[in-house]
């Protein structure tokens, strides 16, 4: 049971995952027998496909339909439940065949007269802009992104889990959109005449109340999942397929095309900064992301727990890499942090990795610390320390009166906490010790805990309340 979490995560994250669980003997199956739990009962919501197997022989050929199942169209989870009995018998191995699965067949070459549509569609819009989501980064498709996107000179805002998909640096971004996404990027959105989801749900975060998204815009929606195109939005083009293979045949469909005056129009928007560091001041988070980025020349994988920091390192990390930022979006699992950035260093161990976690979440799974030390996984966790669980207090303050409730949390001492996991620790409390202590960390190989003590009232902003549309945006000093 304790998967159902991060099962529930790869399912609204599009993850690919196989968990294969054991089972009691199949004699005791219906029993109520001593720790038996009808996991495919439960996970069937959320997961792709699930399996009970009831024979050793099927052992093979289900875990290979599990992997292919995970890894293909959509991407998602698929457990594997083996009773103990299957487990403990011999067998031969069985080599992998030819699958042959045909209830499932993902569309992934969209349908060429869609694309030509889209393409029309491009061709008759001044004001054109691309929603990248995360089908961008799991499809492979950041070159074919970007060359549509200087073809035909159109705008890209990201989605929170899109982010990595299109370089931040580019003239052509305009950030993150949606609840906690930049005042221009969503204004580009509200003045937009033509949406161009790619990859994305159209989800309320992005979104906000439906009726008035995207007022004055035509849609085109590109996804390899059928089942999103018409749930939130209904598209004016819809194009079901893999967004590399979509992205590609729509720039080879269009000629060169320019939007200097929309494009001048949002620069104008842009004038306005993001966020003024005041003097006086406590020490900044949004100070602290923009550090580590220089610092780090935006090379870094970057991984969030679930809260303010996790928008603030959206907002302020600004990602040029494919794959080099890692959060939880559709379910936002608090203790995300620690355990997925340990998952990315090992899996690229030449990278340096940092862990942005809030004092609340990292409580949730600090027990990864110890796993961190034992591998010498080369994880630089970030602590930004509130004292609160800072988004939920920021609704209670903006929605409730300041209505505090169980939103004051009391931590650890995080420095001799790390201390006593073996992990080189620091506290951080001043803006002119940021940048020797993220230069410390960095200069270390291996796991290095830093704890930034930050206002216990910082807000994340602009904010757009939920169910509100961009005319309820509330910005910064509001």
């Amino acid at each position: 049971t304790n998967l159902v979490t991060p099962i529930a995560t790869a399912m609204l994250d599009s993850v690919p995952m196989v968990a294969i669980t054991g089972q009691v003997g199949q004699a005791v199956i219906g029993t109520d027998a001593f720790q038996e739990i009808d996991i495919t009962g439960i996970t069937i919501p959320i997961t792709k496909h699930n399996f009970l197997i009831r024979s050793v022989a099927d052992i093979g050929p289900t875990i290979q339909k599990a992997f292919h199942l995970a890894s293909t169209g959509r991407p998602g989870p698929v457990l594997v439940d083996i009773p103990k009995d299957v487990l403990l018998a011999a067998g031969e191995l069985t080599p992998n065949t030819k699958l042959d699965m045909p209830g499932y067949r993902p569309t992934t070459t969209p349908h060429r007269r869609q694309i030509r549509l889209a393409a029309e569609e491009i061709r008759k819009s001044n004001k054109p802009l691309i929603l990248a989501g995360h089908g961008i980064l799991i499809s492979s498709a950041s070159d074919e992104l970007t060359t549509l996107v200087e073809k035909a000179e159109i705008p890209v805002g990201l989605t929170l889990l899109g982010i990595g998909g299109f370089p931040q640096s580019h003239q052509l971004c305009l950030g993150m959109v949606g609840m906690h996404g930049f005042a221009h990027a969503n204004r580009a959105i509200h003045e937009a005449d033509l949406i161009i989801g790619v990859g994305m749900r159209f989800d309320d975060r992005v979104t906000g109340k439906l009726s008035e998204f995207a007022p004055n815009a035509r849609f085109i929606h590109i996804d390899i999942d059928p089942a999103e195109i018409g749930k939130n939005i209904v598209p004016n083009v819809p194009v079901v397929g893999d967004a590399r293979q979509a992205l590609r045949m729509l720039a080879d469909e269009l000629e060169p095309l320019t939007h200097e005056d929309w494009l001048a129009e949002i620069d104008e928007w842009r004038r306005v900064p993001a966020y003024r560091i005041r003097p006086s001041r406590d020490l900044g988070p949004q100070y602290v992301m923009e550090r580590l980025h220089h610092l780090t020349k935006g090379n870094a994988v970057v991984t969030t727990d679930v809260g303010q920091h996790q928008m603030w390192a959206a907002q302020f990390y600004k990602c040029d890499h494919p794959n080099n930022w890692v959060s939880s979006g559709g379910l936002g699992t608090m203790g995300y942090g620690v355990p997925s950035a340990l998952g990315a260093a090992l899996g690229r161990p030449e990278a340096e990795v940092w862990s942005i976690v809030g004092d609340g979440g990292v409580q949730m799974t600090l027990f990864e610390f110890a796993t961190l030390v034992q591998e010498n996984a080369n994880v630089k966790i970030g602590i930004i320390n509130n004292g609160y669980l800072g988004m939920v207090r920021q609704w209670q303050q903006l929605f409730h009166d300041r209505n505090y409730s169980q939103t004051l949390i009391s931590g650890p001492d995080f420095v001799a906490l790390g201390t006593a996991y073996g992990i080189p620790s620091r506290k951080v409390e001043r803006r002119e010790e940021v940048d020797e202590a993220i230069k410390w960390a960095s200069g270390i190989n291996g796991p290095v805990l830093i704890e930034f003590v930050v206002g216990q009232e910082e807000n994340v902003y602009p904010m757009i309340p939920s169910g509100a549309s961009f005319r309820e945006l509330i910005e910064e000093g509001v």
